[in-house]
């Protein structure tokens, strides 16, 4: 099998990461070809010195797309700060509830109480129960490295000032009796129009003393209000960050630690086993598929075979689900099966060693001389799992062309998306990412040679198509190597960087927006097909065969998407996307894709619908803080990849 082609990263500009963060892609369990950096042409040799891509760390928590910027292969520094103890909170007692005034009786002369009966009435009033305890320390520890991540990395500039008053709005939608007063040189916490916490304001970008802030004043809020004091620390930190983030784009995100380890898991695999899928055929345990990226892929076993006992422990009784769990065991343990092919009297053993396996992205099966490989997202084995199919499907001698079935893939870790393209174009730029921060800054060429030798191909695209697989799709249709299917796709063009936070939470962070290898923004446009199939079955049925008849109908629209440059209006987005509307996809996007490999002249005329201008490497993006572009109402919910991507990032998801 040939070795996975080379992807070149431009790293303009690059510096080590303060914290420790990833790009949204987790762990690089895949070994990615090589990424040698390379300066651009035109940057200035004062302002962008040539340096090695280096991966941020993974924490990110993927995704995507959305799709979290994984930069390259050396081990990213990782510095996170170390929680700081917190200062003593100082609170004001609260002032005493006003007396109502007798109205039905002339006002008498005050009388000092006997000491006795103030005594006996103190004892008497009931006492406010302290609050349930909680972990301030971990909670300024989370708030710091947090500020600290953001501060650089946001598309737009802003303070930890900002950031801090922006979370601390989590107290008045907690309890709306709970307000902030940041009008003056002190930050105030007011209960109704009393202050109960004064602080003069820190220095707008010292991230520790406002992550002290912060902490001060929501331990105070716990302390006079019982609705912030019912939150537990989880459901305090999630609030903090949900209304910080309501402030910034739709896909920068805080996931808690229960769902950021099931996000890890995601990404780069879960307890260690051996990448079987099992299944019951009446009394017998039977192996239903091998998962490309585990350990029984290079064994000697096939889809089919019974599985009679794993390390001695007879099947025979069991569910599937039981000796599911009889694989799964400590990475790297040795685990010996038992198996019987079908129609053979034969029992044979086969050994092998557990390992963390990333769930199976890529689908194949053959339909006549075609060869489908779908998609479902992009995790740390994808490239590779696509690089094994490739090499099993250009064997076959007969093959007239390869789709690529990208509908309802949501994105997830980018640098396997650019993987994934060099694995299909000779070379040339794959995408661009541009952002405030010097490491966001990428230029992905790619170089190493077509696997397939130039086998026709077309993209399936819907709807719900999204951050790295956006990228995909729109690499490999500006090098004129695929004709897009389908619908307009999401428009997530946003990239995500992650860090994992001291609570074992992850914080999704747009750093980055995507700018395809002909120059036009992904974000909002999303890519246009060349083939339209959603706008019924008559448009779809006259557009081929106005395409029989040499005539591309979605042509206009894709001229119109390919000449767009950042910024781009929301209103000419839409009048581009209308022209073919994101959709569900449908049977009608495979048919329409045989039919398009079945006819070279259908095929080629297709492809001609993009510009031929090839881009150049761009110049260095510039370090000034950009706009965050318009969004359309589209967007990944929050726990998807950009990716955002994503959803983000990649998510992204």
């Amino acid at each position: 099998m040939r070795g996975l082609p080379v992807v070149i990263l431009a790293v303009l500009l690059c510096q080590p990461a303060p914290v420790r963060a990833q790009d949204r892609a987790g762990n690089q369990t895949l070994p990615p070809p090589p990424l040698t950096p390379r300066q651009s042409a035109t940057a200035s040799p004062a302002a962008a010195t040539q340096a090695p891509a280096q991966a941020q760390a993974q924490a990110q928590a993927e995704q995507p797309v959305v799709a979290q910027a994984q930069t390259a292969t050396p081990a990213p520094t990782q510095a996170t700060p170390a929680p700081a103890s917190p200062t003593a909170v100082e609170n004001a007692p609260p002032a005493p509830p006003p007396q109502p005034a007798a109205h039905d009786a002339p006002a008498q002369p005050e009388q000092a109480a006997p000491a006795s009966s103030a005594a006996t009435a103190q004892s008497a009033a009931p006492e406010t129960p302290p609050p349930p305890a909680i972990d301030m320390t971990l909670i300024h520890s989370v708030i710091a490295t947090a500020l600290q991540f953001l501060a650089p990395r946001t598309l737009e500039p802003h303070s930890s000032r900002d950031f801090t008053l922006w979370g601390l709005g989590s107290v008045t939608a907690l309890d709306p009796s709970l307000a902030f007063d940041a009008r003056g040189a002190d930050i105030r916490l007011l209960l109704g129009q009393t202050p109960i916490l004064s602080r003069v304001a820190p220095p707008a970008d010292d991230s520790e003393q406002w992550a002290q802030l912060a902490t001060d004043f929501l331990d105070s809020a716990r302390q006079h209000s019982s609705a912030v004091a019912s939150a537990s620390r989880e459901e305090l930190l999630q609030a903090f960050f949900d209304e910080l983030f309501n402030h910034l784009d739709p896909y920068s995100r805080y996931i808690g630690p229960s769902s950021a380890t099931t996000d890890r898991q995601a990404r780069v695999g879960g307890e260690a086993d051996a990448g079987l899928t099992l299944t019951q055929s009446g009394p017998h345990i039977v192996i239903a598929s091998i998962n490309a990226n585990g350990p029984a892929w290079a064994a000697p076993l096939d889809t089919g075979e019974r599985l009679i006992a794993v390390n001695k422990r007879p099947t025979a009784g069991q569910s599937a689900e039981t000796v599911r769990e009889w694989l799964r065991g400590a990475p790297d343990s040795l685990l010996s099966l038992r198996l019987q092919a079908p129609g053979k009297r034969t029992i044979r053993t086969v050994t092998l060693r557990r390992a963390k396996v990333p769930p199976e992205t890529v689908f194949a099966f053959a339909s006549g001389s075609i060869v489908v490989l779908r998609i479902t997202s992009f995790s740390a084995d994808t490239a590779e799992e696509l690089s094994q199919y490739l090499d099993q499907a250009v064997q076959d001698k007969h093959l007239r062309g390869l789709i690529i079935d990208l509908r309802g893939n949501r994105g997830g870790v980018l640098q396997q998306a650019m993987t994934a393209a060099a694995l299909l174009l000779d070379r040339g730029v794959a995408a661009i990412t541009s952002g405030r921060d010097p490491q966001a800054n990428h230029i992905w060429a790619v170089e190493g040679g077509d696997m397939t030798n130039g086998l026709p191909i077309a993209v399936l695209v819907d709807g719900r198509s999204a951050s790295a697989a956006e990228i995909l799709a729109a690499a490999l249709a500006d090098h004129r190597r695929a004709v897009v299917i389908g619908s307009a796709t999401l428009g997530k063009g946003l990239v995500q960087t992650v860090a994992q936070l001291p609570d074992e939470g992850e914080l999704f962070v747009t750093w980055s927006r995507v700018i395809a290898p002909l120059q036009w923004p992904l974000q909002g446009l999303g890519v246009m097909p060349q083939i339209c199939t959603s706008l019924g079955a008559l448009e779809t049925g006259r557009a081929m065969r106005d395409l029989a008849a040499g005539q591309l109908d979605n042509q206009p629209a894709v001229a119109a998407s390919r000449a767009a440059r950042y910024p781009v209006p929301v209103s000419r987005i839409m009048a581009i996307r209308r022209a073919c509307p994101a959709a569900l996809g449908t049977d009608t996007d495979l048919s329409v894709a045989r039919d398009v490999l079945e006819h070279d002249a259908w095929y080629k005329t297709a492809l001609a619908a993009i510009p031929d201008e090839a881009a150049p490497l761009a110049p260095a993006p510039t370090n000034a803080a950009p706009a965050i572009p318009d969004v359309l109402p589209a967007s990944l919910p929050a726990a998807a990849l950009p990716a955002a991507p994503s959803q983000p990032a990649q998510s992204a998801p």
